[in-house]
């Protein structure tokens, strides 16, 4: 007896799946695709550098610190961002090399309410003003009232 319509095309997706899976071979192990060196970024035209300031230096996080306060004062009310800690690295170029560079980082911030909060956010080359130097793209869990970055900041993270 021949197999229902509905058995036989979940044999073939399952087939299909599996030999994908087959063909990615190590590349796909850590999500980073392989790409040739003239492919890189850095090979472009206008070239990247790949020059990137910490996940913690002062620069990065005064950015997101000014962008932070200033946007709880003019829209939300008092909120004010008074130290970080615990700041890491959690990826680098994790979608290839030929991407533009970015450095994603958590930490956490503790809130002139008393709370503790995590932050996520990303260091970003070439997206700066007028496409020069480099921009940080952040979000604090539980206060992504606009949900831009939803679910609890997920959005912010590779």
């Amino acid at each position: 007896m021949p197999y229902p319509l509905v058995f036989r095309s979940l044999l073939r997706s399952a087939f299909l799946g599996a030999a994908c899976l087959a063909l990615a071979g190590p590349a796909e192990a850590d999500h980073r695709r392989q790409v040739h060196p003239a492919d890189r970024a850095e090979a472009r035209i206008n070239p990247y550098s790949g020059d990137l300031p910490a996940c913690d230096a002062p620069a990065v996080l005064g950015e997101i610190t000014s962008w932070f306060n200033s946007r709880e004062a003019k829209f939300w009310g008092p909120l004010q961002i008074v130290g970080y800690d615990h700041v890491r690295p959690i990826a680098w170029r994790p979608w290839g090399d030929d991407f533009i560079p970015r450095r994603f980082c958590t930490g956490r911030v503790a809130l002139n309410d008393g709370k503790i909060r995590r932050v996520d956010y990303s260091v970003r080359e070439g997206l700066g003003l007028f496409a020069r130097g480099w921009n940080v793209n952040w979000c604090v869990v539980g206060l992504d009232r606009h949900r831009t970055y939803a679910p609890e900041c997920k959005m912010a993270r590779p």
